[in-house]
């Protein structure tokens, strides 16, 4: 008897090893995933803006690590309902400072990190978390986090699969001829209910599957898959029911581990995890 949908995961021709610098953006999904890659002994840069949900903030992310055009005063905003901080509109909220000085050093220095790996790495990573995006009312441009500032600021609607496939089309001219593994964040948004979840998700993966034809040097990892349809049980969701749980991470990972992966790196890739797991008891 079969009690679940096994997701087939063969082994990619897209390889990757502890000899390859990995850059990684998305969802806070690629945040789980990155620090199984560093506790695994991957060399990965992760989310140097800080998490980022939509492909439209993704594209611009790479965009500004290939310019490497710094962070300015003009860039600078502060945060609504009295956090009394500065950030930006390319940033999580994790990057807000209590200044302007505090979060231009801290930004720039990161940005400048992460240009260095950008140009270096010949593997980029990406997980798109949803279709849904916001944006600055008095010029339409996507906004990575509206850092508690009023909706009047702000459009919201979901891309169409057209624009979710130009944009992902954008992202790969950028990487040029670097190995681009893509993933669908298996994190559900029910903030707008869960048809509108499905919505999203259901746009990404098309404008993914449209963006990829005819690609050379792309991969789609079936994260989502994996927990929707393989673990399929709230057991493996966290407490709030939307986020995976450890347990499920872990696998998704192991699973990740396969398809990318050789035997022997894999082994490597254990061993290392482990011996980081000891020193940390």
């Amino acid at each position: 008897m079969k009690f679940s949908t096994a997701i087939e995961i063969r082994p990619s021709a897209l390889q990757i090893s502890d000899k390859d610098r990995i850059l990684m953006l998305g969802s806070c999904f690629a945040d789980e995933m990155a620090a199984r890659m560093k506790a695994s002994g991957l060399n990965v840069c992760a989310n140097p803006f800080g998490t980022l949900y939509n492909p439209a903030s993704i594209a611009a992310a790479l965009k500004r690590l290939e310019s490497r055009t710094p962070f300015s005063e003009a860039d600078c905003v502060e945060m609504g309902a009295g956090a009394g901080k500065i950030c930006s509109f390319s940033h999580h909220t994790s990057f807000a400072r209590t200044s302007q000085s505090e979060f231009l050093e801290h930004a720039n220095a990161e940005l400048s990190a992460a240009a260095d790996a950008w140009a270096s790495s010949p593997i980029l990573i990406l997980t798109l978390g949803t279709a849904l995006v916001w944006r600055l009312r008095e010029n339409g441009r996507a906004v990575a986090n509206c850092l508690k500032r009023p909706a009047a600021e702000f459009t919201h609607d979901i891309l169409t699969v057209a624009q979710t496939a130009e944009y992902l089309r954008q992202i790969l001219a950028l990487a040029g001829r670097r190995k681009v593994i893509f993933t669908i964040s298996p994190v559900r948004h029910p903030g707008e209910g869960m048809h509108r979840n499905s919505l999203s998700k259901a746009t990404l993966l098309l404008g993914l599957d449209e963006a990829l034809r005819g690609t050379d040097g792309a991969a789609y990892f079936p994260a989502y898959e994996i927990v929707l349809d393989e673990l399929r049980d709230y057991r493996f969701f966290a407490d709030d029911l939307c986020h995976p749980s450890k347990m499920a991470a872990d696998y998704v990972w192991e699973r990740f581990c396969d398809a990318f992966l050789s035997a022997e790196d894999k082994e490597k890739a254990r061993l290392t995890a482990k011996r980081a797991s000891h020193k940390a008891l």
